[in-house]
């Protein structure tokens, strides 16, 4: 049997990202975006929803996201969906699916002369197609 492992969003980011490092000095980063919604009920009425979605990226791609977005920023992101599971401080298991980001492009009007240095910090386009050939663990 085949499988296939593919996320693709547009939306923005809702938290400031944070970047932390792995003990083998690889660049992590975490954030959220939102992805919205909208469509004409059945009465004619407007209506929309908001799907809030955990995401992570590694290296050269989470120092590039980290420069260059923030809170509020729209982006597409690229990804696979993954499945972290952990236990609590009160011994209860959590669990949660968050997209690690592959692949993003930085999105709407902004400053031409900030997404210039972006393209030249992250050595691609807008998107980052480097890709770290070390597997991450997950969290």
């Amino acid at each position: 049997m085949s499988n296939y492992n593919k996320i693709m969003l547009m939306g923005n980011i809702t938290r400031d990202l944070q970047l932390s490092y792995l003990p083998s000095q690889t660049a992590v980063v975490e954030f959220g975006i939102a992805v919205n919604r909208t469509w004409t009920g059945k009465d004619g009425a407007k209506k929309e929803e908001v799907c809030f979605v955990d995401c992570r990226a590694f290296g050269k791609t989470a120092e590039t996201m980290n420069k260059y977005l923030s809170k509020g920023k729209p982006v597409f992101i690229e990804g696979r969906l993954t499945f972290d599971s952990w236990t609590a401080q009160d011994g209860s298991k959590r669990s949660k699916h968050c997209v690690t980001v592959e692949n993003f492009q930085f999105l709407g009007q902004g400053d031409k002369n900030e997404q210039a240095k972006a393209q030249g910090a992250s050595g691609a386009s807008y998107n980052d197609d480097s890709r770290d050939t070390e597997d991450h663990p997950p969290f």
